[in-house]
């Protein structure tokens, strides 16, 4: 995802505004640091871009789901639903709280599959947690329906869907929390860096003190002031970090300006191929376009079609061979290889997968190829290689 591809003068601005002061904590420093509060101001934007009550700034998108699930909660005995196509971060997030990731079946959307969330439900179940892949949305009327019906905490991991909406309301926004990536390959980027929003004041108040060691901030200007309400960690985002963001964040309008031109033009080229289809959108408006994914017909040709897609000089994932974001290459996952042994409960909990399969995952995945959407393509870039990537998946057809 694209970020990165367009720094330029507005990030050195905010950058050097913390530079100048020498301060790079994002905490106390009052004076030193000149009226200065980068993480502040990225803060307040969240909140105003994707209309929540409440914004907090993480270290990492990691961070931010280990964050939100302790601040909803969840922990030892809990079990969360989630998807077989993600980035290892969100099982690893879940792990993290002691809580036991229930991986369940993606359908067309690359997804959460509805039956398959509602077929995992047991009186465990603390929550489920969507994650939107690849810059667009998991079906969120249905899960939000199941989550109702069941008295479930829905959080959105839409740390690939910055900017990206479902039926006018932004991704991120719907759940009772929801978490952002801003690392270097995101649509925005801090360089690291992450986010929980939410509109539930208590969910906010955890999360503000959980980030940064368990300080209430209620201290002032002096930190050691503050209260420690409960145990937190160190998942505070720098300065200079949020610098970067913030910069970027005021970008995100055009940089989806430019990913949904760009797709549409690769969609509508690869549309003429024979025998190929696409992702299904839930709302195709509200898709931010870092990616255009696609199906073949079988798995031996979307191998021989991302084959012939890089032979032409062109990026293509093929998600099912992907050691870090599809459940069939996280060996280390299905074995509970750790530094640190889980609790009795968790790891009797994750015996489970060292035998259990996806068949209607595998059927999804291993026809599917992902072609990447950058913001600094000319328009004769972009035309060349709308028609080789064609011109490849035609000829393994």
């Amino acid at each position: 995802m694209p970020g990165f591809e367009l720094f330029g003068e507005e990030e050195k601005k905010e950058v050097n505004d913390v530079l100048e002061t020498g301060i790079y904590m994002r905490y106390g420093f009052d004076g030193p640091r000149k009226g200065i509060w980068k993480a502040k101001e990225l803060e307040q934007a969240l909140r105003e871009r994707f209309n929540v009550q409440y914004a907090q700034l993480t270290s990492s998108g990691t961070t931010a789901l280990t964050t939100a699930m302790a601040a909803l909660g969840i922990g030892a005995g809990d079990e969360v639903i989630m998807p077989t196509f993600t980035f290892v971060a969100s099982f690893e997030a879940v792990l993290s709280v002691g809580a036991t990731p229930v991986l369940v079946d993606v359908d067309d959307t690359l997804t959460l599959a509805p039956a398959a969330v509602k077929a995992a439900i047991t009186p465990c179940t603390k929550a489920v947690m969507p994650v939107h892949m690849c810059g667009s949305m998991a079906d969120m009327d249905a899960l939000e329906e199941i989550c109702r019906e069941h008295k479930l905490l829905l959080l959105e991991d839409a740390c690939q869907s910055t900017g990206a909406t479902h039926k006018g309301r932004a991704l991120g926004s719907i759940g009772d929390a929801g978490t952002f990536s801003f690392d270097f390959v995101k649509t925005i980027t801090c360089a690291e860096g992450g986010a929980v929003i939410t509109n539930n004041k208590d969910i906010y108040t955890k999360c503000d003190a959980y980030s940064d060691h368990g300080h209430d901030h209620l201290g002032g200007a002096d930190r050691g002031a503050d209260g420690h309400p409960h145990l937190g960690y160190n998942f505070r985002i720098s300065e200079l970090h949020a610098a970067v963001g913030l910069a970027q964040i005021r970008k995100l309008d055009k940089f989806l300006a430019i990913l949904r031109n760009n797709k549409q033009v690769l969609k509508e080229t690869l549309a003429a191929v024979p025998q190929v289809t696409f992702r299904r959108l839930p709302d195709p408006e509200g898709d931010s376009a870092t990616h255009l994914s696609f199906f073949l017909p079988d798995e031996e040709t979307a191998r021989k079609a991302t084959a012939a897609i890089k032979a032409a000089g062109l990026p293509a994932f093929y998600w099912f061979d992907n050691n870090w974001h599809y459940v069939r290459k996280w060996q280390h996952f299905k074995e509970s290889a750790t530094l640190t042994p889980f609790a009795a409960q968790l790891a009797k909990a994750m015996e489970v997968y060292k035998t259990k399969t996806f068949p209607a995952s595998d059927a999804v995945i291993s026809r599917c190829i992902s072609f990447p959407i950058s913001l600094v393509w000319t328009e004769d870039e972009l035309r060349d290689r709308a028609s080789k990537l064609a011109t490849a998946v035609k000829s393994v057809l």
